[in-house]
């Protein structure tokens, strides 16, 4: 009898490990080459144009009467927070930013660096004021968040997208039909200021949407 050798019917994306340059995060690297068609493009993609990292937020598949279809994108640059339109020819091939995510948790704030670190291996990672951005007002020790690695470095992080804070400050008396859902400013421990139900007092915990800033309910 004669046996059939086993082939692999499946082919998979080439993995190249790379050592981890100095001042990097210091893992090991792999790179994955892989292409993707632009007609697989959908809003959170990381897609790598020019030698940079960028995410997808809104994508459009255009057919015109006349011509070849092309897809409409909006981008945002992971390293610089600059948005871009740009379109891709329909089934165009297009490289996928190798773009992966590390729970880390917020320790504390040295100076103007915010310290995040890996619970399982206590390494620390620092962002400066400038990446941290006006994601510090719903930033607070004890927090875990997503850290964005690209190359093996740290270009990101994400929040959670729902946040439990308390409130520091708010006019107590400041009246209003609660029925009616009137609202009024409230500060909370971050700094951040939202607008919160009548009914919410100083010492309350809150939820809040990261996304929008807006209150969610009572935790």
């Amino acid at each position: 009898m004669l046996r059939t050798p086993h082939l692999s019917l499946l082919p998979k994306p080439s993995v190249f490990p790379l050592r981890a340059l100095p001042g990097t995060h210091r893992r090991a690297i792999f790179l994955r080459i892989y292409a993707l068609s632009s007609n697989d493009i959908k809003v959170g993609t990381s897609l790598e144009v020019d030698g940079a990292p960028w995410r997808v937020l809104e994508f459009l598949h255009v057919k015109p009467g006349k011509g070849a279809a092309f897809v409409r994108t909006k981008l945002r640059n992971y390293i610089t927070g600059n948005t871009v339109e740009k379109t891709f020819r329909a089934a165009s091939s297009i490289e996928e930013a190798n773009v992966f995510k590390e729970t880390k948790q917020f320790t504390y704030k040295d100076g103007s660096q915010f310290v995040f670190m890996d619970l399982s291996t206590f390494e620390e990672i620092r962002l400066n004021e400038g990446d941290v951005g006006d994601k510090t007002k719903w930033l607070k020790e004890g927090m875990n968040c997503n850290v964005l690695f690209w190359n093996g470095k740290v270009i990101d992080f994400e929040l959670p997208i729902t946040v439990q804070l308390t409130i520091v400050d708010v006019d107590p008396g400041l009246k209003g039909d609660t029925a009616q859902g009137g609202s009024k400013p409230a500060k909370l421990d971050t700094g951040a200021v939202v607008n919160v139900p009548l009914f919410v007092n100083i010492g309350d915990e809150i939820l809040v949407d990261t996304r929008t800033g807006q209150y969610m309910s009572r935790a």
